[in-house]
């Protein structure tokens, strides 16, 4: 249960000016120009996409600007993606605390988009509908890039230099042995379509149900062993910029992330999401909703159009990534900066919810001074909080006392994607 002990006081709001001041000398770096273009082919009307370019993390501060991307690729109906499109991007500013400077707002982000993501899979969920949906949701602040997702929806980087990477990890059971040994232990069963005469054709599916995801939004009938934490990636790019490509398995099934890139580079923003899928109808034919967002991430004096393809001789200056620890220094970003090399903030893809939640409550109180569930933002008594390590047989930790806290609800739906119970929740 919850206790009162190590309760923050009220009243620890931040002025707004101190905010805006905040973030102006967090301002080191010039803001790269950010510019986007979108295409798509439909043929069962399941892709959904979200672009926002306007989000402020402070009200009213323009230098406080961030952009949303995001591709939702549906399957049995559309719902979920449509439900996931408007409401997962609330979910995921409702999780972070308030009164957060830049630095700590990045640093935030991961597990409240672990939150937003759950929250937003439980709430459909609870509407009785059997749809689900991939989410590969991207925000570009400055020059960090946090991506979350969960499926096969991709985001690749393709960074100045010529060397691509991917952003995600494709939640596809025949092709990630982790997610099968996962679903296995967590009480699914992972096998083949079988037709008459006992012969197995198809990819590996998750029975009941036959999805060949091992994450995602809803799918509520196929069993909680789906589950919607999403895998997070936060890079950091040099001040030499960069392209992402985020698409959903339309473009995947038909172009490798190599292909993908080296087909528009050199194009604008707009034209180079059209091309991408041009080439991948091209290949393969119209055989799924075929959905694809550009962005470009450019520097300040170059924003006018993005590089053209790099000379074989300097394929040898590969993206890299470098693990950023606390204690490092802004001379040695500059230094990162300034070879081109993509700093790796954060890296987590683990599906157990108190892993992802961490230790820290410090921040899972409300205005009003209650404890708030660490997932669906309700207020809690001290006596109603359960900590998301109590009982926890999968966690690293013992310390039931230690927050962050859940609702009893919440806690039976983390119990339930960790095979430890049903959810209870009844299909329509």
């Amino acid at each position: 249960m919850a206790s009162g002990v190590g309760r923050r006081p009220r009243g620890n709001l931040v002025p707004l000016a101190a905010l805006i001041s905040r973030e102006m000398r967090n301002e080191k770096m010039e803001k790269p120009t950010v510019r986007h273009g979108y295409a798509a082919q439909s043929r069962k009307g399941e892709d959904y996409f979200l672009i926002k370019t306007d989000c402020q993390r402070v009200p009213g501060n323009s230098s406080s600007t961030y952009s949303v991307f995001a591709i939702f690729d549906g399957h049995n109906g559309n719902a979920a993606a449509i439900f996931t499109r408007e409401n997962l991007l609330n979910h995921v500013l409702g999780a972070l605390p308030r009164g957060l400077g830049w630095e700590e707002w990045l640093q935030a982000l991961p597990r409240a988009l672990v939150a937003g993501f759950v929250k937003t899979d439980k709430e459909f969920q609870s509407r009785g509908e059997t749809s689900g949906t991939t989410a590969t949701f991207v925000i570009v602040d400055g020059w960090t890039v946090t991506v979350a997702s969960v499926g096969d929806t991709r985001c690749i980087l393709d960074a100045q230099g010529g060397a691509i990477s991917t952003l995600t990890v494709d939640h596809r059971l025949e092709e990630n042995m982790e997610e099968r040994e996962r679903v296995t232990a967590s009480g699914g069963e992972v096998g083949r379509l079988s037709i008459v005469g006992g012969a197995e054709i198809g990819p590996l599916r998750c029975w009941p149900g036959g999805l060949c995801l091992s994450r995602s939004i809803g799918d509520m009938d196929v069993g909680e062993f789906i589950v919607p934490i999403p895998y997070v990636k936060q890079v950091k790019l040099s001040n030499a910029g960069g392209r992402l490509i985020i698409a959903s398995d339309g473009i995947w099934d038909a172009l490798s992330s190599e292909m993908a890139a080296k087909h528009c580079r050199g194009l604008p923003a707009e034209l180079a999401a059209r091309q991408v899928v041009k080439e991948a109808l091209r290949t393969r034919g119209l055989k799924d909703d075929t959905t694809c967002i550009v962005v470009d991430i450019i520097p300040p004096e170059n924003s006018t159009q993005p590089s053209t393809p790099p000379k074989k001789q300097n394929k040898l200056r590969t993206l890299l990534f470098r693990k950023k620890s606390h204690d490092s220094s802004n001379k040695l970003s500059k230094k990162l900066s300034a070879v081109g090399i993509v700093e790796e903030l954060f890296e987590e893809g683990s599906a157990m919810l108190a892993e992802r939640l961490g230790n820290d409550d410090s921040n899972m109180h409300s205005a009003s001074g209650l404890f708030t569930c660490a997932v669906c933002q309700v207020d809690l008594a001290p006596s109603e909080g359960i900590s998301v390590h109590a009982g926890g047989i999968f966690s690293t930790s013992s310390k039931p006392w230690q927050g962050p806290f859940l609702c009893s609800d919440c806690r039976n739906k983390k119990d339930a994607m960790e095979g430890k119970r049903s959810s209870g929740v009844k299909v329509a």
